[in-house]
């Protein structure tokens, strides 16, 4: 029904959003990455704040419920999120609070459970959900949907050589630094391409 919405942000307050547009205002339940791209609220009710959220409208038996994204990336994240079984909007708001949606979509690739399963609300089997019901598809879909060009090949960025970039890309999906220093050690970073050094370490991590 919405696309997005776009108006006065007049109330931010942790997982809510409130947008006048022409008078209306619009609540909209937003993760924590949202939340932290909008303006502060210091700002709120000095001078008219304008921001664009891109929306989704979830109507359920016990009512219905507009959650807000401030990117076309991250709704798509939000709806791949909800296709897979057993994950609600509610689940999906706290992977996208605890990931941007392209750290999500490096997680998911890099089958690293671990990461996705520190989301408030996902254990262990529906981490794995995820990466079992949509690994191909973001593979297919993230360069259109996710801008995902620096996922799992490439890491934004991330200078100096094939080792530290390896290690930064695993303190990224949540390990110390300890840890991803010590689990590189035991591997042959010289003959491997960087997204096949990341995976091996996280085998390694997960065992």
């Amino acid at each position: 029904m919405f696309y997005y919405l776009n108006g006065k942000l007049t109330i931010l307050e942790g997982t809510t959003a409130v947008i006048d547009v022409g008078g209306v205002g619009y609540k909209l339940t937003i993760s924590g990455t949202t939340h932290d791209s909008l303006p502060s609220p210091r700002s709120l009710g000095q001078e008219d704040v304008n921001v664009k959220l891109y929306t989704y409208m979830a109507v359920r038996e016990d009512g219905v419920e507009l959650f807000g994204f401030y990117s076309p990336e991250e709704l798509s994240a939000f709806k791949m999120l909800i296709s897979v079984s057993g994950v609600g909007p509610k689940a999906a708001m706290a992977v996208l609070t605890l990931l941007t949606p392209e750290k999500f979509a490096l997680a998911v690739c890099s089958e690293d459970t671990k990461t996705l399963s520190k989301a408030s609300g996902v254990g262990a089997k529906t981490a794995a959900r995820m990466v079992l019901e949509l690994k191909d598809k973001i593979s297919k879909e993230a360069p259109s949907a996710m801008s995902s060009a620096q996922s799992i090949n490439t890491l934004g960025d991330l200078p100096k050589n094939k080792l530290s970039e390896a290690q930064d890309a695993l303190v990224v999906l949540g390990y110390s630094r300890s840890e991803a220093v010590s689990v590189l050690k035991g591997i042959d970073v010289s003959s491997l391409e960087l997204d096949e050094i990341i995976r091996v370490a996280l085998k390694k991590l997960m065992k």
